[in-house]
């Protein structure tokens, strides 16, 4: 077993070999993944040691402390938060080797392509089609609220290869390459000005099924290893005190005492009390994280994040009174990562608007907290035992 003084001597073995002061980026980048530093709970071999994943820690204390540079997770955040653990848990050996590396050193951004515009809340009602022919697959239809569509290179992608099942068993799990033909991103411009998210058309994309993961029909299953991470990455991200949202506030609280109101005191502090206990929350579920999957508690951290910002993004522009009605900049763009809390009250406020729709509808999250966290008896379905193509639509 891997344990912490181990971790550090590598640690410092790699920075030896890989001063970061002289060393490219993405060179030492590479090292550290060939080192078994990138993630030290994955296998040896694929950028870890089979290491507890707590230990993390220490070999990010080490490199920070020499000034070594990070793979831009922010810029990454769909691959390392949601591709690469489907990959692992379901992927063969040789996906693996081809598609973590690149994924964690930075070389290959990847998007998500779940959501359609008929199958959004209920995402198993989706109607993307994949049909066999030989060794490939032929994909056609639409997916929407592609975050980082037109930068990837790769997208994991669930599409319906069996109509004659009911909707969640007709469901299998790809790996597309996003510069294929057939393939086409365009813009969704935000309430913001920017394009952030994209819509994207498939158009008789051939997918090999080398890159299938998981069994044929099994991609319902395999999704909520994706869900499941993708709501740990959005609500139970690591923050300092006063991180996030709630810290430009209290920053303009106690730097300008002309805006401060008794009311508006009452509603900082306690929101200020609600995002620190979710920050400490978000402790707890990655120490539970650090010994096994993720499990449906992520849902109750993506609500709380979604309800807070919105709560604390509305108190700022409140606070600022007129400035806060103003906004930078309406040009349109399509920007390589959120911003939150590099840009001004007026920017945070009309994004998280879409805190409660990304990752997750809200109304769906209460529904996975009310059934699978508190047990509490589920929604009368009807749609059940019905084949996929008998729905009504």
């Amino acid at each position: 077993m891997t344990d912490a003084a181990e971790l550090i001597r590598r640690t410092r073995e790699l920075l030896a070999a890989q001063p970061p002061a002289t060393t490219d980026r993405l060179d030492f980048l590479k090292a550290r993944f060939d080192a078994g530093l990138a993630w030290v709970h994955y296998p040896e071999g694929l950028g870890g040691l089979g290491a507890p994943r707590a230990l993390q820690a220490v070999v990010d204390a080490e490199l920070e402390a020499a000034g070594a540079p990070d793979n831009d997770p922010r810029r990454i955040g769909i691959g390392l938060g949601m591709a690469a653990p489907t990959i692992l848990r379901f992927g063969t050996e040789e996906q693996k080797r081809q598609f973590l590396r690149p994924l964690w050193v930075g070389e290959e951004v990847w998007c998500q392509l779940f959501s359609e515009p008929g199958a959004g809340s209920d995402l198993a009602a989706l109607g993307t089609r994949a049909v066999r022919s030989g060794d490939h697959w032929t994909v056609n239809g639409q997916k929407v609220w592609t975050s980082s569509a037109h930068l990837a290179r790769w997208a994991i992608l669930i599409a319906r290869t069996d109509p004659d099942v009911p909707k969640h068993k007709g469901i299998t799990y790809f790996v597309c390459d996003m510069t294929d033909p057939g393939v086409e991103v365009r813009p969704l411009r935000q309430v913001t000005g920017e394009a952030e998210f994209n819509e994207v058309f498939l158009t008789d994309v051939r997918i090999p099924d080398a890159h299938r993961l998981g069994e044929v029909g099994d991609g319902w299953r395999v999704a909520q290893t994706t869900l499941n991470n993708e709501r740990v990455a959005i609500g139970g991200m690591r923050l300092p005190r006063e991180g996030g949202m709630i810290g430009p506030v209290t920053k303009t609280w106690r730097e300008r005492p002309e805006l401060r109101t008794h009311d508006l005191h009452q509603r900082l502090l306690k929101l200020w009390v609600e995002a620190e206990v979710a920050r400490l929350a978000g402790e707890r579920l990655r120490q539970q994280l650090a010994v096994g999957q993720p499990g449906p508690e992520g849902a109750g951290m993506k609500l709380s994040f979604a309800r807070l910002n919105q709560e604390i993004s509305g108190l700022e522009v409140e606070l600022l009174g007129e400035e806060g009605l103003l906004y930078e900049d309406w040009t349109m763009r399509r920007p390589e990562l959120v911003d939150f809390v590099g840009r001004d009250a007026g920017y945070r406020y009309l994004r998280s608007k879409g805190n409660s729709i990304e990752g997750g509808t809200s109304e769906v999250l209460l529904n996975i907290v009310a059934e699978r966290v508190l047990g509490l008896p589920s929604e009368p379905r009807t749609d059940k035992d019905v084949a996929w193509k008998d729905l009504a639509r």
